[in-house]
């Protein structure tokens, strides 16, 4: 069990530091005239924040048997298990308000993901910018609480 908490240790550590060079390199490219191209780089890196939380979540889930069946429903479901203690198992990975930010940037992914034209609204971009900054501040609290846990458990 150690050796699995202690690789799940190290894939978070790993998906934290990509997290950050995605993040400094969403707050350089913000910093721009919000026109269509500066929209896409924008929205290109909303989503991979976004994606590399997800893969976070997803190992967490992997590592404490909170397996999702294949549903279209899956990346909702596994953001919603994230936010909740699993008695017995595990303690919230992310708190409340982590997780409403973490929704609005999964919606925006999911259009992201599926737009057959990439053309984004820049009062729109910029309300999802504001968002992603808000988890910015949020999330290494409870990161910081869960791997706290895993020192725990890993003893």
């Amino acid at each position: 069990m150690n050796e699995q908490i202690n690789l799940l240790k190290a894939e978070i550590y790993d998906s934290l530091e990509a997290i950050a060079a995605a993040y400094s390199k969403l707050n350089e490219i913000s910093q721009q005239e919000y026109d269509e191209d500066t929209c896409i780089l924008i929205a290109y890196h909303l989503h991979v924040i976004y994606g590399l939380f997800e893969n976070i979540f997803t190992r967490i889930a992997a590592n404490f048997g909170n397996h999702l069946d294949d549903s279209t429903q899956w990346h909702t479901l596994l953001l919603k298990r994230m936010s909740m203690e699993i008695p017995n198992t595990r303690p919230a990975v992310i708190s409340q308000n982590t997780y409403l930010v973490l929704d609005e940037l999964r919606r925006f992914r999911h259009l992201f993901r599926n737009a057959y034209v990439l053309k984004f609204d820049p009062d729109r971009i910029r309300l999802i910018v504001r968002d992603a900054f808000r988890l910015e501040t949020l999330y290494p609290d409870d990161v910081a609480l869960f791997q706290r846990f895993l020192d725990l458990i890993a003893e």
